[in-house]
């Protein structure tokens, strides 16, 4: 399929996990990627999986100049920009009753603030025909035990595709957010480890956790012109973790 044929498209959180597959998976369907993340050697190895059609920015979603100098290389490369997928994350544990303020903001810097800015500095460069996908969570609707902040700020991340639909009338940019549960990222492998992850899995009503490759299969229709009807909506591909 070439869905994304000639497309531009940058990729927070894109050097591993879900931000990585929908990399591959935007190129494979014909777009050229930026993608965007902190590790220089997660994101020269990235490069050098996804080949010539892709780009790697080094910076921080949460620090504004990072953003900046991302979006001029995008302009001074490719000149315009149609697709924004604003999946870079952050979220760790910490149960009622030892929440740190520094762990309020580690949280909301990336995954609120980062997708406030991530979206707000990419708008300049975008136009008519234009996405925008921002990544939720299930804990965003279930809630997810000591994970308050987490599951908080994915909340507000959705509240942000509803309120920017609005914004957006009249410039012909869609904006959706894309809602993954328990899926078998790097992180999540190290962080679960196999006992943790056939928990996870054993509470999914398809009994497991999702590859990468199945959230950016998703990704990439919400890119897509098949999506064109769609916007402040969420697409839940989380196995019904979050549905029953």
């Amino acid at each position: 399929m070439n869905r994304l044929n000639g497309k531009t498209a940058v990729v927070t959180g894109g050097a591993t996990g879900i931000g990585r597959a929908a990399a591959k998976r935007f190129i494979e369907e014909g777009a050229f990627v930026f993608i965007f993340g902190r590790r220089q050697d997660a994101l020269d190895a990235a490069v050098a999986d996804l080949g010539t059609h892709a780009r790697a920015v080094k910076g921080s979603v949460s620090v504004p100049a990072d953003l900046d100098r991302l979006y001029a290389e995008v302009k001074a490369e490719r000149g315009t920009l149609d697709i924004v997928f604003a999946n870079a994350g952050a979220g760790s544990q910490l149960p009622l009753g030892e929440i740190t303020a520094e762990h309020i903001d580690e949280t909301f810097d990336t995954n609120v603030k980062g997708a406030i800015f991530t979206v707000q500095k990419a708008l300049p460069l975008m136009g008519v025909g234009g996405s925008i996908i921002l990544t939720g969570s299930s804990a965003g609707t279930t809630g997810a035990p000591a994970m308050s902040a987490y599951s908080a700020s994915k909340a507000a991340v959705r509240n942000l595709a509803r309120t920017w639909a609005e914004d957006l009338k009249g410039t012909g940019i869609r904006v959706n957010v894309l809602s993954p549960g328990a899926t078998a990222t790097e992180l999540a492998k190290e962080a679960l480890g196999e006992e943790g992850q056939k928990i996870f899995a054993s509470m999914t009503p398809l009994q497991r956790m999702a590859d990468p490759a199945e959230i950016a299969a998703a990704a990439a229709f919400l890119a897509s012109p098949d999506s064109s009807f769609m916007t402040a909506s969420e697409v839940a591909v989380d196995g019904g973790l979050a549905q029953l």
